[in-house]
Order: C-alpha cells, then sequence, then structure tokens
C-alpha cells in the first residue's frame, strides 16, 4: 500500500504546541520560537576521529511563514574546544509536512521532512555529497544524520534534538532572579 502519511504541520512541529493553540477563537498570540537541545556525535571515518556538538537549536518564526533556525553550543573535538554556531533559513515547501532549508545567504541545501517519501534528501558540495536523513521520534524528539562522502569527506554526523520546555517566560525570570544579563 503506498499511502501518504498525514503528518502535521513541520513547522507548527518545530514551535511547539503554541502554534497549534487559539483559546476560544482569538487570534493566537505572536509565536515564541521552538527550543530544543541537541547533542552531536561526531565522526570521521578516515582516520576514526570523534567528536560532540552540546548546545540548543532556535526555530524562530519569519514574517513569510518560515522559520529562522540558529543553532549554538560547544563543540569538542581533538584539535578543538570551544563555541559554535551556524544558521539557517527554513521555508514552507509545497506540502505542509516539509519546509526547504536554505544557507543564510540564499543557497538552497535541502528539504527537511519526517515523512517516509520525503526524509530523505542529498547536497552536492563539490566535491562531496552529503546525505540526510531525519526522522521523528515523538511529540518533543527528533534526530537527522549526515552522511558525508567524497574525496576530502568521509563523516558521519548524528544529531538528536528534545524540546526544551522551559519557557520564555521563566527564563526571564530566571535571569533577572539571578542578575545576570544576557
Amino acid at each position: 500500500m503506498n499511502s501518504r502519511s498525514q503528518e502535521p504541520s513541520l513547522h507548527a512541529y518545530l514551535l511547539g504546541s503554541q502554534a497549534n493553540n487559539s483559546p476560544g477563537g482569538q487570534p493566537a498570540a505572536p509565536l515564541q520560537p521552538g527550543r530544543w537541545r541537541v547533542e552531536r556525535d561526531l565522526l570521521d571515518r578516515r582516520d576514526g576521529t570523534r567528536g560532540t556538538f552540546s548546545g540548543v537549536v532556535l526555530y524562530t518564526p519569519t514574517d513569510d511563514g518560515g522559520l529562522a533556525l540558529r543553532e549554538e553550543g560547544t563543540m569538542r573535538w581533538p584539535a578543538f574546544t570551544g563555541p559554535a554556531t551556524r544558521e539557517y533559513v527554513l521555508k514552507p515547501a509545497p506540502r505542509p509536512d516539509a519546509l526547504d532549508v536554505f544557507f543564510p545567504d540564499g543557497r538552497p541545501f535541502h528539504r527537511m521532512s519526517f515523512t517516509p517519501d520525503a526524509s530523505l534528501d542529498t547536497h552536492w558540495c563539490d566535491p562531496d555529497t552529503y546525505r540526510v536523513s531525519y526522522t521523528r521520534q515523538g511529540p518533543d524528539n527528533f534526530s537527522y544524520s549526515w552522511d558525508v562522502a567524497g574525496p576530502r569527506k568521509d563523516l558521519l554526523l548524528v544529531s538528536r534534538l528534545v524540546r526544551d520546555t522551559k519557557t520564555w517566560d521563566a527564563e526571564a525570570r530566571d535571569t533577572k532572579a539571578w542578575g545576570a544579563e544576557k
């Protein structure tokens, strides 16, 4: 049987339940960023070098119905330990269960989706091929892996994300309570 999976909006999933709720039929309040904790295992298969990345991913709504993705955290690699960040732009795809991912300068990167018929994608970065696979594991966690192969790279990058349920209001209170500034 070849039926299309009825996945909810990927945009709503990444932002959390706030994207689906508008009590009493009232207009929804401005959406807050979806906040996820990320843990990533890094493997260079050429020489067996291993590393990790730990941090936070924010999915922030944009005016065009897409999301801005910002990831920040700490990378640990044998030759480097320190801060690491990256950003992407996610735009609505023709199907609600997918988002098209772009580099900040507008170049296309790949499609993100959890549906079986769209959860795999490929990106060519001369001379290497990047293959991504997304898996939704539950309402508050998903994973994806990048298999990078070519003459310059032979990497496996496996990321696990868990929704951070700490609210922005609670974070603001915590910051004020401790006298810290952002």
